[in-house]
């Protein structure tokens, strides 16, 4: 994603009226109110399934490659165990050009009394955890070397965002809960927390904050319709029949619904927190300007913004679905039969979606911004506040 600049620290005090303070936090209270009412109603009340991946008396082991002959015609490798005993490893054909020797894979070992007396061990998958971590942790250490203290909230947050989906969203979605209200209800409740931590509590984050819930009310709406209207099931996709199973509460067309609202998320707090900040850098360097000059000033900035966004929104999807792209294109449908087909219509919704959520916050968050930084100079005398 691309970059901006947020940094409502750097830029020099407004002061902002009474007025604006009550508006902007009364409507946050009350949003804050309807999403924790939310979150009561829809908590879940059981424990959630738990899909078992190897058979009673299977066990998983890590192993590390000492031989692979790609020209192998039995489809197997050589691996050393925990114990350095030397294991043949049943492996899929196609992974024989993929391994090489040291590398750390996953092996399902069987017990010899599941396969006559033989132990088994088959091919799972490549240990990957390990280079992850490194990228990670040099992540973390330049994010707070370069953003420091909003590095740090930013870090928190992105933290209580994944704990957030697995303690609430996954297991309200898997016990059939309304998946627009769980929607609407995780985005808005990470939202109070995501920008508050990284941004800081001020009159501009709770500006940002408004126009993102307003842009979220919007996506999900449209998400709500547009999966219903295209006859989106949410069983193209290859895990669909096993949740289907696990989770025979779930709604698979409300779990697709779910991630298009939280698909756009990011994106469209990224929008909301930039448009507030330049109404407000806008009103620390033109004390004078009206209202009207700075909501056309912030447009010109989220005009800038959107043409970037949505080819930046495209582009995320259109690479996370590069291999279906390239089957589906290789075959002898219509450019039209594959823009609409299963899988590839899922994705081309799940763009439009969030583009139209974004392009709608711009405008929305401008304007509420616009009404709510302080006046010109000769307006401020009987609204002077406190710096936000």
């Amino acid at each position: 994603m691309h970059g901006h600049s947020h940094g409502a620290a750097d830029l020099p005090p407004v002061p902002v009226g009474r007025r604006a303070r009550v508006v902007v936090y009364g409507l946050l209270l009350a949003a804050l109110v309807v999403t924790a009412v939310g979150l009561v109603a829809l908590w879940p009340r059981g424990d959630l399934p738990v899909l078992q991946t190897a058979p009673d008396g299977a066990t998983y082991q890590r192993m590390t490659v000492t031989a692979v002959d790609p020209d192998s015609a039995d489809s197997v490798i050589t691996a050393e165990d925990a114990a350095g005993e030397p294991v043949t490893v049943q492996i899929g054909a196609e992974y024989l050009d993929v391994l090489h020797d040291g590398d750390v894979i996953r092996v399902l070992v069987l017990d010899p009394s599941m396969t006559g007396g033989t132990a088994t061990a088959i091919f799972v998958d490549l240990v990957r955890g390990p280079p992850m971590l490194l990228m990670a942790l040099v992540l973390g250490l330049l994010v707070l070397a370069v953003a420091r203290l909003r590095g740090l909230g930013a870090l928190l947050g992105l933290g209580v965002s994944v704990v957030g989906v697995l303690w609430f969203t996954v297991p309200a979605l898997a016990e059939g809960r309304p998946a627009l209200a769980v929607a609407l209800v995780t985005s808005a409740a990470l939202m109070f927390v995501l920008l508050y931590l990284a941004h800081g509590i001020s009159l501009r984050t709770s500006t940002a904050l408004l126009g993102t819930l307003g842009g979220l009310l919007a996506t999900g709406l449209l998400a709500a319709w547009a999966t219903g209207a295209t006859h989106l099931t949410g069983l193209s996709g290859e895990n669909a029949l096993d949740l289907r199973q696990l989770a025979p509460d779930a709604s698979l067309r409300g779990v697709l619904l779910c991630g298009i609202v939280l698909a756009g998320l990011g994106v469209l707090n990224d929008v909301t927190i930039t448009q507030a900040s330049a109404v407000w850098e806008m009103r620390a360097l033109s004390p004078t300007a009206g209202r009207w000059a700075l909501f056309r000033g912030g447009m010109r900035v989220g005009r800038d913004h959107i043409a970037s966004t949505v080819y930046t929104v495209a582009f995320a999807y259109l690479g996370a679905a590069l291999p279906l792209i390239m089957l589906v294109a290789m075959s002898d449908r219509t450019l039209l039969d594959t823009l609409t087909s299963g899988e590839i219509a899922e994705e081309v919704v799940r763009t439009l979606v969030g583009s139209i959520g974004l392009v709608l916050a711009i405008p929305l968050t401008t304007a509420v911004a616009a009404a709510l930084v302080p006046g010109p100079v000769a307006a401020q005398s009987s609204e002077a506040g406190t710096p936000s």
